[in-house]
C-alpha cells in the first residue's frame, strides 16, 4: 500500500530541509519547485507551450522567470493563461513520480497545497511551522528579497495558522533536532496506520 503525504508550509518555515528529513528516512519526495524548474528548463516540457502562447517569455531555449514576472505585471490576467499551462505539466510529473515510486510512503512537497486544493488528494498533510519572527529573519537572511517582498508573499499565502490547523501532522522547525524528531514521529504514526489497513 502507498501513502501520500502532503508536505506544505509557508516561506522560510524550512520546508526544504525537512523534505531532506524524509527523505533521509527512506521516503520518495516529490517537489513542487523543482518540477516546475525541471519544465521551463532547456527541453522542457513547457518550453513549446510558451513559445506559441507567449514568445517574449523564452530566454536562451528557456522559459524565463523574470519575463513571466514582467508579463504578468504588465497583464495580469496572464497568470490565469500561464497557471493553465503549468498545472497540467505539473500534475502530469507529479503522476509519473508516484507511479514509478517504490517506498511506502510519498511525500509531495507543495507549498501552495491548501491554495490549489491539492490537500483534497492526499492521505495526510504535514505542515512545517515555525514562529513569524523567525521566520522573517531565515527569508531575510537568504538576501534574496526585500522586506516588503517578503511581506507581499507571506500575505498572499494562507496564514500559518490555518495551515496548521488544517493539517494532520504538525513539524516545528525550530531547531533540526525538534524537526528531525517530529519527521519521525510523523513516520512512525503514518506506518502505524498502514500496517493496521
Amino acid at each position: 500500500m502507498m501513502f501520500l503525504l502532503g508536505l506544505t508550509g509557508s516561506i522560510g518555515m524550512g520546508k526544504s530541509t525537512t523534505a531532506q528529513m524524509f527523505a533521509d528516512e527512506g521516503c520518495a519526495v516529490w517537489d513542487a519547485d523543482a518540477a516546475v524548474h525541471r519544465l521551463y528548463a532547456k527541453g522542457g516540457a513547457a518550453v513549446p507551450l510558451f513559445a506559441e502562447a507567449f514568445p517574449q517569455a523564452i530566454v536562451d531555449g528557456a522559459v524565463s522567470r523574470p519575463a513571466l514576472k514582467d508579463i504578468i505585471a504588465s497583464d495580469p490576467a496572464a497568470l490565469k493563461q500561464i497557471e493553465q499551462i503549468v498545472h497540467p505539466l505539473v500534475g502530469k510529473d507529479r503522476a509519473d513520480f508516484i507511479a514509478a515510486a517504490t517506498s511506502d510512503i510519498i511525500v509531495l512537497d507543495i507549498p501552495i497545497l491548501f491554495e490549489i486544493g491539492g490537500d483534497a488528494h492526499m492521505d495526510a498533510v504535514a505542515c512545517v511551522t515555525v514562529d513569524p519572527q523567525t521566520q522573517k529573519e531565515r527569508v531575510m537572511a537568504r538576501g534574496t528579497m526585500t522586506e516588503a517582498q517578503f511581506e507581499t508573499i507571506r500575505a498572499k499565502q494562507m496564514p500559518n495558522d490555518e495551515k496548521c490547523e488544517r493539517s494532520d501532522f504538525i513539524i516545528p522547525t525550530d531547531t533540526l533536532e525538534t524537526a528531525r524528531k517530529a519527521v519521525k514521529t510523523t513516520l512512525q504514526s503514518i506506518r502505524e496506520r498502514l500496517d493496521h489497513a
